[in-house]
């Protein structure tokens, strides 16, 4: 049967028929009179006998036109049957890309810069100062849009002040646009880059990042041709994370993992004002019950051990030069509140390892992550370990932008 169903048209034709009858004496049944509803099965099953007895197609054919001729005449068709199947094709497409999503490949997006140089988050440049720089255009602009760039141009139309700037509108995972008015000229600011999630200033204020990556002053008087806005953004690397093999297996030393910020201690997370909700990327370096120092040779120290460049995974982290100093977004391996203190890193002080000292016991059931970018990365040097049952998964495959890093490869191993 399955060979004849997969080399005979009329055969498929036939099935899916009798397919679409049944569907439909299934849904009306209830509607129909004993007599209706029985000839429309018996029209089904003379169908049934006449796929299994190998009829001929002519033969088949004629079975095909009974058939539909019955269930013309009791059954009654759907109304607009051709959206009725658009939409149920696409509600099954929705959920195999829903259980796709929840159990097996998750996009993701880095947020911020602390696993730099081995995966990117949002960067910009505010090129106002760069009075000579011309945003490019034509092919240079598209090359450019495929490597993850994009710009922010708004120049003031008016002399004044900044009015106002709007949220960002968006649908589903789309920017729609975002308004700027400039001494009561306002402007749209169409399909806008991704800027980030809003941050906080020192009083716990909102501020929006275009605010915040652009520079903008509240109450700067700006004359009519005046760059206001002019900003070239870093896209960020957009990913998939394998939710499926933690399920198997516990996370291994090294492996780029994804967790749920919620497993921050909650006095760590209001100290460091981490939302609860979010997902963070960093590197696994430590796992349950070991002893953790990091050396001011920038390494660490695990249960006595020294990690070093051949530590699987670790190979480009500790492959710094180490008569150079610590650099943010470069490799500089791990840095302690010694080290911090004497090269004076704006990431100040890791509360939990001070100095080479200091010794950090892992709990059971808990694992420490840190990033790759410990010049500038809020790790678990700052708030401790985490629960291995808030890990969601690992880094798999970068598919945005169209980089170096763009692949398996870079995602895993950071070589």
């Amino acid at each position: 049967m399955i060979w004849r169903w997969l080399f005979s048209k009329t055969i498929r034709d036939a099935c899916a028929l009798r397919k679409h009858v049944q569907r439909l004496l299934n849904a009306q049944r209830d509607l129909m009179t004993p007599a209706a509803n029985q000839l429309v099965q018996g029209a089904l099953l003379e169908s049934q006998v006449a796929i299994n007895d190998r009829l001929k197609n002519p033969d088949l054919r004629k079975q095909m036109e009974k058939l539909e001729q019955v269930a013309g005449k009791w059954l009654r068709p759907y109304p607009h049957a051709a959206w009725r199947e658009n939409v149920e094709v696409l509600l099954v497409a929705l959920a195999v890309a829903m259980g796709i999503r929840t159990f097996f490949l998750q996009p993701f997006k880095i947020p911020t810069g602390s696993m730099q140089p081995t995966l990117y988050g949002i960067t910009s440049t505010n090129l106002i100062a760069d009075k000579n720089f011309q945003i490019p255009t034509g092919l240079e602009r598209v090359k450019e849009w495929f490597e993850g760039i994009s710009y922010v141009h708004v120049v003031a139309q008016a002399d004044g002040a900044i009015d106002y700037i709007t949220p960002m509108r968006r649908f589903l995972i789309f920017n729609i646009k975002q308004t700027i008015s400039v001494g009561g000229m306002a402007q749209t600011i169409w399909f806008p880059p991704d800027l980030g999630e809003s941050v906080s200033d020192r009083e716990g204020n909102t501020i929006d990042p275009l605010i915040y990556r652009a520079g903008l002053i509240p109450g700067h008087v700006y004359h009519k041709g005046e760059d206001v806005v002019k900003l070239e953004v870093n896209a960020g690397d957009h990913l998939f994370v394998d939710r499926l093999t933690f399920n198997f297996r516990k996370p291994q030393r090294g492996e780029i993992i994804v967790f749920e910020t919620e497993g921050i201690p909650g006095g760590m997370r209001d100290r460091y004002r981490i939302p609860p909700d979010q997902f963070y990327i960093k590197r696994l370096v430590a796992l349950p019950n070991e002893r953790v120092s990091i050396g001011n040779d920038r390494h660490l120290v695990i249960d006595g051990r020294r990690l070093d460049a051949s530590t699987p995974h670790f190979e480009s982290v500790y492959g710094f030069n180490p008569s150079k100093p610590p650099r943010e977004s470069e490799y500089s391996g791990h840095v302690n509140g010694t080290v911090s203190q004497k090269y004076e890193l704006s990431l100040g002080v890791p509360p939990l390892f001070p100095d080479e000292k200091t010794v950090y016991e892992v709990p059971p059931n808990y694992c420490m992550p840190m990033g790759d970018n410990t010049c500038n990365s809020s790790d678990s040097r700052f708030w401790g370990a985490i629960p291995e049952d808030y890990v969601i998964g690992k880094s798999f495959f970068v598919y945005w932008p169209i980089t170096k890093r763009f692949g398996v490869g870079q995602s895993v191993t950071a070589q």
